[in-house]
């Protein structure tokens, strides 16, 4: 460990971290500018940057991203998301809850199904629309499917991106988390529906003459392309299952993806400016900037020092050890992304499990799924969806704050990470 390089690097990232906080300045040319600074101090260099695995940029989460941003902008052009938007408010009847809990419920299921970014993509147009139909702000409604994105990914081994480091570390199955963490998110989803009835519940109101205007609507006239419709959908069902069918195909989600993409412009008559165009550029530079600024940190051994330090106030406790995991893993997730958290993690919490003798049921592997999975949702840039759906409603001019989300975020963070460190404990000892 360099240490003038390590605490050069330490003031680069809070100092980016703190002006993205204060919004004085775009997150994105903060995020660019303290890459640069890294790569100017040498904390990193440009093969780590562009190269390494561990500390470099991902490019499996930029591609991911590319690609379906390029599918969602060619199902837009069908009159698709207009159509889910109308149904699903009458099915709600216009009540603004009932609309809210349905959309937080299919965002949870599909992040077990796929990655929690993929599915905030696909649900944040729908609900756009729903809200512009509705006249009520975006934002509150937008941070729920969010905060419900990565919750719901915590359920399987597919959800969300560090599970499946854990997965591969530990030698654990699709139906290992299932058993394990399903029930517990089955819960946690509840308790996120009880939370968003109280913390949004000012932004619940409902419009007679527009409830009835909407109820009038054929949500089939919406559908301006259907041929185009087709296609989009028969791509999307064919990424859907490449997603689902990543272990036995062994194609990275990125790859998947941009075939989708690919196919899709390919087969059909859209131009590929106008499929370009609708790319969140702005967004994947955001993240390239993000992490070369982890990179600096890991290059450095910063997270290395913290994950240890972790590991050491952990020591042979099982119990004492789960729950601190859990709890710390939480709360560092919440200040930097959870891929490379979890990437340096892992083989520190192989190595504790060993020295317990194995460890019961792997509950240390589930308190590091579960900590840096919810942890995910305390901060605005927490989490890859987080930042996604920042920049969507950016472009759709209903910006949300940091401090708008993140004030949701901690108290839906602080309870679900409660109730999961109550769950480690009942589960895994007091009824084992």
């Amino acid at each position: 460990m360099k240490d003038w390089q390590s605490w050069a690097a330490i003031v680069v990232f809070v100092g980016a971290y703190a002006l993205i906080i204060s919004e004085k300045i775009h997150r994105v040319a903060v995020a660019l500018g303290g890459a640069g600074l890294m790569l100017a101090i040498g904390a990193t260099d440009d093969v780590s940057a562009f190269y390494s695995e561990e500390s470099g940029i991902d490019w499996n989460v930029i591609f991911l991203l590319m690609g379906m941003m390029m599918i969602v902008g060619v199902l837009k052009k069908t009159g698709m998301f207009e159509y889910l938007a109308i149904w699903a408010v009458k099915r709600a009847r216009a009540r603004p809850f009932r609309v809210m809990a349905m959309l937080v419920l299919i965002t949870a299921v599909a992040s077990a199904l796929l990655d929690n970014v993929t599915t905030v993509l696909l649900i944040a147009p729908v609900t756009l629309l729903v809200c512009e139909r509705m006249a009520l702000p975006a934002a509150p409604f937008l941070i729920a499917e969010v905060l419900a994105s990565n919750i719901g990914g915590t359920a399987t081994l597919v959800g969300d991106p560090p599970n499946i480091i854990i997965a591969s570390r530990a030698g654990l199955t699709f139906n290992d988390f299932l058993v394990h963490l399903a029930p517990l998110v089955i819960v946690l989803i509840g308790v996120l529906l009880v939370l968003c009835r109280v913390m949004f519940r000012k932004y619940f109101v409902y419009d007679d003459d527009r409830a009835a205007e909407i109820m009038a609507l054929e949500e089939r006239e919406a559908i301006k392309d259907p041929r185009l419709l087709l296609q989009g959908l028969i791509v999307l069902a064919l990424v859907v299952a490449g997603f689902v069918l990543h272990p036995v195909l062994h194609f990275e989600p990125s790859v998947v993806a941009l075939l989708g993409a690919g196919l899709l412009v390919g087969v059909t008559a859209v131009e590929t400016h106008d499929v370009l165009a609708e790319v969140e550029w702005a967004t994947l530079a955001f993240f390239a900037g993000l992490f070369v600024m982890i990179g600096g940190l890991i290059d450095t051994g910063v997270v290395d020092e913290i994950s240890r330090a972790l590991a050491d106030a952990i020591g042979g406790n099982e119990l004492g050890g789960s729950l601190t995991l859990l709890g710390g893993s939480a709360i560092l997730s919440g200040i930097v992304d959870n891929i490379p958290y979890v990437a340096t993690m892992a083989p520190i919490t192989a190595d504790l499990v060993h020295e317990m003798g194995g460890a019961s049921d792997h509950v240390l592997w589930w308190a590091l799924a579960l900590g840096a999975d919810l942890g995910g949702n305390a901060t605005a840039i927490g989490a890859s969806a987080n930042v996604v759906v920042l920049g969507i409603a950016e472009r759709n001019r209903q910006p949300i704050s940091f401090w708008q989300f993140t004030k949701y975020g901690l108290v839906v963070t602080a309870v679900t990470v409660a109730i999961s460190l109550l769950y480690v404990w009942l589960r895994y000892f007091a009824l084992a």
